[in-house]
């Protein structure tokens, strides 16, 4: 009998510098821990800004999107320079928070220890006052809707949610952040009701080509991660090929979705480098127009850092 080949979780080599420095625009620097292996040296803060700066990722927006990734982020943006935050509750935690007992797709309710004792409203007000005490709070997200991991009992929340964190960003004149999981036509119905922000990143694109000019003709950014260079995806590379330039983002969403040729390796911002090379070769330019473009956006999104 084979032998089953060990999954490799060492972390993949440092790509080549790019020539203009770029934003990673969705990390969770507090995640990177759980995806590496027992005993591994988990590295600190300022390590991993440090190899990032040094592929060109010189900023970053980390996202804690449950309450103590939210109370996480608002405490290290404050000390790194190199980081501004993003806060929500995400939509799979909305229904736990909510005492909805779901049923994901494994036809399992959650745990116990799953379900949250501090209900929806009390979470997102938090949420609004992190972000309404800490100017290096740029972005609420991400939110949104998830028919992936969420069944029909936990719809309603993830509504309430979704529309919470809409009117919050909407008064706090912050950018959104929207995780859209096999959810495209909720997520553009709720949008269409209630109005987008002025400055919506959809989080780790995942429609096809025809969602892509809708969301583009909107004025709202796309953001682009791992998957984009992953070889079957070529209808998510005509969907980034059919949206200006000065609409994309990249994002690594750190630790998960590592970048082809490294799938399944810990994810860090430094390999947003990679995606990078992917976005300016899909986009038909030369990897510093591309990189100049995406600072350029980044900036216009979140602000000086």
């Amino acid at each position: 009998m084979a032998r089953k080949r060990e999954r490799d979780l060492s972390w993949p080599p440092a790509p080549s510098a790019l020539p203009w420095p770029v934003v990673d625009n969705h990390t969770h620097l507090e995640s990177i821990a759980h995806v590496l292996p027992d005993g591994a040296t988990v590295p600190t803060v300022a390590e991993h800004v440090a190899t990032a700066r040094a592929a060109g990722i010189t900023r970053m927006v980390q996202v804690g999107c449950d309450l103590p990734a939210a109370r996480w982020t608002d405490a290290v943006v404050r000390e790194h320079p190199e980081l501004v935050g993003a806060v929500a509750i995400h939509p799979n935690e909305a229904p736990l928070h909510a005492g909805v007992l779901d049923v994901g797709p494994d036809g399992l309710p959650p745990s116990p220890a799953e379900r949250h004792g501090v209900g929806l409203d009390e979470a997102i007000a938090e949420i609004a006052a992190i972000a309404r005490g800490n100017d290096r709070i740029r972005a609420i997200g991400e939110t949104g809707m998830d028919l992936f991991r969420t069944g029909e009992a936990g719809l309603a929340a993830q509504r309430a949610s979704f529309r919470a964190h809409i009117a919050l960003a909407k008064e706090l004149g912050l950018a959104l952040q929207i995780h859209d999981r096999d959810a495209h036509t909720e997520v553009l119905d709720i949008l269409a009701a209630d109005g987008a922000p002025e400055r919506t990143v959809f989080h780790c694109f995942s429609g096809d080509e025809e969602m892509a000019r809708l969301c583009a003709d909107q004025g709202w950014y796309l953001s682009f991660a791992g998957p984009v260079t992953f070889a079957a995806n070529d209808g998510l590379r005509a969907a980034l090929r059919a949206v200006p330039l000065s609409q994309v983002l990249v994002e690594t969403d750190a630790p998960y979705l590592t970048p082809h040729p490294f799938r399944g390796r810990p994810n860090a911002p430094y390999l947003a480098a990679v995606t990078m090379a992917t976005i300016a070769s899909v986009q038909e330019v030369s990897l510093e127009e591309a990189c100049r473009a995406v600072e350029v956006t980044s900036l216009q999104v979140y602000g000086e850092w």
